[in-house]
């Protein structure tokens, strides 16, 4: 092994790690380049999503969501969402969407007496468009890709909150380097794909002051679920925007080939609030669709995730965040994102 080799490794690891901890704990949001996926691949993903909404709501509505337990069989969250179905904040979003999540872990699947039933919340099946027909095999392939991405990046994370190296005979509960590499290794993804028509009036500025509060919103304020989001977006600017420490709304404006990545409750949770999930929301103003395709690296589905002692210890020897599984946390926001009296017959 070239010594002068692994030197150089080392320090730059060591760089990346000391930015990550950075980011994560004064934002809790960054830009990540470098990723190995070329942009002609991610420009594709863009192209795709747009021309599924470009398509008539009847094309749509044939894989429309449906609640849980309903009589048309869907499972609350997968499939299409028209504009207005998605909530945050109490508001309906000016957005349509399709949601996809790793496949109902088989673990978690109750004992069925073999008379069928109503599909219980998030058990169903992905629903995917006939049209555009190459959209399937392009995100299930691109799905491969983010999932690595992820695995880096938590990996990565490990090392920048200096938690030791990981041990030989460790499980899902050691508190090592890899604690987060062991508790996605089996990761409950979601992707979404998002068209965002332009809200009706511009604002007086390009963002927005802390205290401003709108009729609409694209999306409203809120934090992601679960370990990392990678944001993959049109070039639109001045539409998503991160909070600042002090209240403040700054935009987060894409950057060619780069994913914007955040941190979601889960990190928060493990880190016992050293690492903030960031508010942020989009106000998009623009003229034309904006289209987005976020990833969301996930822990386990039954991944039990509590304070590291390392982080308790580091944020004055005391929990502040609780204890949970990961799929109990993600059932009851899932329960809450949708305006369930709005039941379109077409």
């Amino acid at each position: 092994m070239d010594d002068t080799n692994s030197t150089e490794a080392n320090a730059a690891r060591q760089v990346t790690a000391t930015a990550i901890n950075a980011a994560c704990r004064d934002y809790g949001f960054f830009y990540l380049k470098g990723h190995g996926i070329p942009i002609p691949k991610l420009d594709k993903v863009i192209s795709l999503a747009r021309a599924f909404f470009s398509l008539p709501l009847s094309e749509k509505n044939k894989i429309k969501r449906f609640d849980a337990g309903g009589p048309e069989g869907g499972d609350g969250a997968r499939g299409y969402q028209a504009v207005g179905e998605n909530v945050t904040g109490g508001l309906q979003d000016m957005q349509e969407a399709i949601d996809w999540y790793r496949a109902w872990p088989e673990s978690q699947r109750e004992a069925t007496t073999g008379i069928p039933g109503p599909i219980k919340t998030l058990q169903g099946p992905n629903l995917w468009p006939n049209e555009p027909s190459e959209l399937k095999d392009v995100y299930e392939a691109y799905i491969e890709d983010v999932k690595a991405i992820g695995k880096a990046l938590v990996r990565a994370m490990g090392h920048a909150l200096d938690l030791g190296q990981s041990c030989a005979d460790a499980d899902k509960s050691t508190e090592d380097s890899e604690v987060f590499v062991r508790n996605t290794d089996d990761t409950f993804w979601v992707m979404r794909m998002i068209g965002y028509p332009p809200l009706a009036a511009p604002l007086s500025t390009s963002t927005a002051s802390s205290n401003d509060t709108l009729e609409q919103y694209s999306c409203g304020a809120h934090t992601d679920y679960g370990c990392v989001t990678l944001l993959l977006s049109d070039s639109t600017p001045g539409a998503l925007q991160v909070q600042h420490k002090n209240g403040t709304w700054v935009n987060a404006d894409p950057i060619p080939g780069a994913f914007v990545v955040n941190i979601g409750d889960m990190i928060e949770r493990w880190t016992n609030g050293l690492w903030k999930s960031t508010l942020h929301r989009v106000i998009h103003r623009g003229e034309r669709q904006r289209v987005s395709v976020p990833f969301f690296y996930e822990p386990n589905f039954d991944a039990v995730v509590r304070p590291l002692r390392a982080c308790v210890e580091r944020s004055g020897d005391r929990e502040v965040c609780g204890v949970s599984t990961y799929g109990e946390h993600l059932l009851t926001k899932v329960d809450r994102n949708f305006y369930y009296s709005m039941r379109t017959e077409w």
